[in-house]
C-alpha cells in the first residue's frame, strides 16, 4: 500500500492533469493547469485527502458560479476574461494563502517544540482553520461578485453607497452579499463534512469570510489598479490572507 503522501500527490495530480488536458471542456488555461498541479501536490502532500477534497469543492463551485448568467454578463461586458477560464494568476490569487497554510502545517509537524506557547497540534489546527477560511473567503468573493453581476437589482459603491452599474469594482448588492454568505458556508460545511474542521469552524469561517470580503470591496473601490502592482490577483491574495488571519485569531480565543 502506498504510504508516501508526496508520491500519492504527484501521481494523482499528474493523472488529473492528463485528464484535464484531453477533456474538451476547459476550466483553466494550459499554464493554469500546470500551476494547479503544483498547488494540488502541495495541498495533498502537506494536508492529505481532506484538504484536497475541500480544494476540489472550492474549484468546482467557483467555476460553476462563474458560468451563472454568463451570456448576460458577456453582453454587458462584465464577464470574466476568457469566458471564465482561469490562468496562473487566478490560481495563486485564489489559493496562495491556502498553500502557505498547508506548508506551515507540514513544517509544524517537523518540530516538537511549542510555538508561541501552543502545542504543535493546536498550531496545526489553527492553520487548518486558516486554510479553510481562505478558501471560504475566496468562494464568498467569487459568489458575491458573479451573482451580483448576474442578478443584482440595486448595486451600490461600498464607500459612498451611490448607485453604480453592475460589475463596478467595490460595488455590492443584496443578492451578491447573500450569495457570498452562502458560498462561504458551503465551503466550510464541506470541510466539516469530511472531518477537517470542528462545527464551530463553520461559524468562524463564515464570519472571517464576511469581514474579509467587505474589506476587499473597500480595497476594490479605492486602491485596486491605482497603485503600482496592486492588481486584481494581488487583491485576491490580500483578501484570502485577511480571511485566514481573522479565522486564526477567532479560533485562538478559547486557547488564550
Amino acid at each position: 500500500m502506498m504510504q508516501n503522501p508526496w508520491l500519492v500527490a504527484i501521481l494523482l495530480n499528474t493523472l488529473l492533469l492528463g485528464v484535464a488536458f484531453i477533456s474538451p471542456k476547459k476550466l483553466l488555461t494550459p499554464m493554469g493547469y500546470l500551476h494547479a498541479w503544483v498547488l494540488g501536490v502541495i495541498v495533498w502532500g502537506c494536508l492529505g485527502w481532506q484538504a484536497y477534497a475541500v480544494m476540489l469543492v472550492y474549484f468546482a463551485a467557483g467555476s460553476a458560479v462563474t458560468k451563472v448568467g454568463l451570456a448576460e454578463k458577456e453582453a454587458a461586458g462584465i464577464a470574466e476574461d476568457r469566458g471564465g477560464v482561469r490562468g496562473p494568476g487566478n490560481v495563486w490569487g485564489s489559493a496562495l494563502t491556502a498553500a502557505i497554510c498547508a506548508l506551515l502545517v507540514w513544517l509544524t509537524g517537523l518540530t516538537s517544540a511549542p510555538i508561541l506557547g501552543l502545542s504543535n497540534s493546536q498550531v496545526a489546527q489553527l492553520l487548518i482553520l486558516g486554510f479553510v477560511a481562505s478558501l471560504s473567503t475566496k468562494l464568498s468573493d467569487t459568489s458575491a461578485t458573479e451573482i451580483g453581476k448576474a442578478y443584482g437589482q440595486r448595486t451600490f459603491l461600498i464607500t459612498t453607497l451611490q448607485s453604480v452599474p453592475r460589475g463596478t469594482e467595490g460595488a455590492v448588492s443584496l443578492e451578491g452579499t447573500l450569495a457570498g454568505v452562502v458560498g462561504s458556508l458551503m465551503l466550510a460545511v464541506a470541510a466539516w463534512g469530511v472531518g477537517f474542521i470542528p462545527a464551530i469552524g463553520i461559524v468562524i469561517c463564515a464570519i472571517a469570510a464576511f469581514i474579509a470580503t467587505t474589506i476587499e470591496s473597500l480595497i476594490g473601490a479605492t486602491i485596486e489598479d491605482k497603485l503600482p502592482g496592486f492588481t486584481h490577483d494581488v487583491v485576491n491574495i490580500v483578501n484570502t490572507l485577511i480571511g485566514a488571519v481573522v479565522a486564526i485569531c477567532l479560533g485562538s480565543v478559547p486557547m488564550s
